[in-house]
């Protein structure tokens, strides 16, 4: 899975924005805190929700049901707004 063409993220701050621009039927913006924008950067690329996972672990101090819980509820929100290819 990965982000869908049309998205775009910008790190505002503390924050990272992201814009759905025409085309992708999302009219909006998508707010990250840290943990959720470093999510949506490994979409950046192919990967699966197991390689997120250890992404997380390497670069924070989470537990595995943690960093799991904060991934499936990203993916969840990034495909409520049709911004996930899969």
């Amino acid at each position: 899975m990965k982000l869908k063409k049309g998205f775009y993220t910008h790190q505002a701050g503390n924050a990272q924005v992201m814009v759905g621009v025409a085309g992708t039927g999302f009219s909006g913006i998508f707010r990250s805190n840290e943990t959720a924008a470093f999510i949506v950067d490994q979409l950046k690329n192919e990967t699966t929700e197991d390689e997120i996972v250890k992404a997380i672990l390497a670069e924070y101090d989470a537990t595995e049901d943690q960093a799991r819980r904060d991934v499936r509820m990203v993916l969840g929100k990034l495909r409520e707004i049709s911004a996930l290819e899969e």
